[in-house]
Parts: C-alpha cells; sequence; structure tokens
C-alpha cells in the first residue's frame, strides 16, 4: 500500500492543506508516481489507485475529492452541499462545507489557498499566466466577500509550489500582456536575455492589493521547474506528465 508525498501548510487548526509532491503513487514514467490529474494522458487505473490512497490519507470518500478541468481563464465554482456540479471549465473552486477536499492542478503554474477564519470558508485558485492577467486571485477573493461574506482583512493564504523568477522565461507578448493588464513590471519581470515573470510575486502582490495583510500571505519556496525530480514541471517533463494537487479541507468541529 502507497501513501502519497504530502507538503503540509500548517495555516489554521481545523484546516488541512497541502501540496502533493511526486512520491508515492501508482503513475509511471513522466507521470511517475503521484498523479490525480485525468486530462494529462495518465492511466485510468493509475489515477484511481492515486485518488483512493489519497483519500485514504485524508480520511475522506472519492467523491469529497474535488478538482475542476481548468482552462486557464478566471471563472470561480462555488462548492455546496450538492457535489454532483459539473466542474468542466473553473480554475478556482470555494466551499465552506466541512470535509469537502477542494483543490487545483499545477504543473508550473501557481495554486493559492484562502482561508476565511471568520466566516470559515476556503478557496483553492489555479493561477497560470494567463490567469493572473485576468487577475483571477482578486476575483476570487471579492467572490469570496460576495458568498460568505468573506473581509479580506482576515483571510490567510498560501502561495503553493511554481515556477519562479530565474526559470519563467517568455515571449514578448506575455510580457506586453502583463504590461497592458497595468501590473508593475519592474516589480515581477527582470530582463536576462528574453523577459522573465516572477508569477508567485505577481499573485502575492494581488493578494495585498485586494486587502490581505501582507504579514498573512506565505510563498512556498519550491521552483517546480528546478526541483522537477520532486514536484511535477511541464516545462521540465513536458505537457503529458502528471500534475501536482493542492488542496484544503475545512475539519468538522467537534
Amino acid at each position: 500500500m502507497k501513501i502519497p508525498s504530502l507538503q503540509y501548510y500548517h495555516i489554521a487548526e481545523g484546516l488541512t492543506a497541502f501540496s502533493s509532491m511526486r512520491k508515492g503513487g501508482y503513475s509511471t514514467g513522466r507521470y511517475g508516481e503521484f498523479n490525480i490529474n485525468r486530462y494529462c494522458g495518465d492511466s485510468d487505473e493509475a489515477i484511481r489507485k492515486n485518488r483512493e490512497a489519497l483519500c485514504r490519507l485524508l480520511d475522506i470518500t472519492d467523491d469529497h475529492l474535488l478538482m475542476p478541468h481548468q482552462v486557464h481563464k478566471a471563472e470561480i465554482a462555488v462548492i455546496g452541499e450538492q457535489l454532483d456540479i459539473d466542474l468542466e471549465g473553473y480554475d478556482a473552486l470555494m466551499t465552506n462545507v466541512e470535509e469537502e477536499c477542494i483543490g487545483v492542478s499545477t504543473a508550473d503554474c501557481i495554486p493559492v489557498l484562502l482561508y476565511d477564519p471568520r466566516q470559515r470558508a476556503v478557496c483553492a485558485v489555479h493561477a497560470g499566466w494567463r490567469a493572473t492577467v485576468m487577475r483571477i486571485v482578486e476575483q476570487s477573493i471579492a467572490r469570496m466577500t460576495e458568498v460568505y461574506g468573506t473581509n479580506p482583512a482576515d483571510l490567510i493564504a498560501q502561495i503553493g509550489p511554481g515556477i519562479h523568477l530565474e526559470s519563467f522565461e517568455v515571449g514578448d507578448e506575455v510580457y506586453q500582456a502583463f504590461e497592458d493588464a497595468g501590473f508593475d513590471m519592474n516589480s515581477i519581470s527582470k530582463k536576462y536575455e528574453k523577459w522573465h515573470l516572477d508569477l508567485p510575486e505577481c499573485n502575492r502582490l494581488q493578494l495585498i492589493s485586494a486587502g490581505v495583510p501582507e504579514s498573512q500571505v506565505s510563498v512556498s519556496p519550491v521552483c517546480t521547474y528546478m526541483q522537477s525530480d520532486t514536484y511535477f514541471s511541464a516545462r521540465r517533463l513536458g505537457i503529458e506528465s502528471g500534475r501536482i494537487f493542492t488542496g484544503i479541507i475545512l475539519r468538522r468541529r467537534d
């Protein structure tokens, strides 16, 4: 029986938050070992066994392990008691239902977890460069405010493993997209031979701009490209490879 390797985030009591690592699963090759993403070419049987192993570790059933089919946009799904909803086309999930594991799938893109301890609500965000340009983090916070009455000043945020500045070389058109969207390019970019972008910093600044106190934002030091032996990196391994799952669960209070 294999046990998935997870990087846990100690955000608060009564909460389980984590990012999966590559070890402790049943997938092979560039999907090895732990992958639960159904949209990257891995075998259905390996995914089934990996999900089963993760659910056993988290003490939940499979129907409570929710991951959308992401499309690099900024649509946000609100998860209530009804679990059989279509998660096609969403890049963020939020819920205030206990014992639901909501999460997003990445392999260089930036996962962001949000926790509102006052309203007891959580959100998982997939912030690739396109969704970052669309300010998906800011939109997610606004949606939490609308749905749950969240005050951004109460939020605790964790930015998970993703590609970092030194490894994220981009074309001029990507640089231009961020500049056209009004980002402070001096804060999020650096010119080597070509432009490089700092996606974790870009999302950190969005969190702060949205009203989350800087002291309540944590950033993973992991660059997926540089640590592709431990975490999946699509740039290093290719598109047909495994994905990191970054999830969060509101635990039932006694």
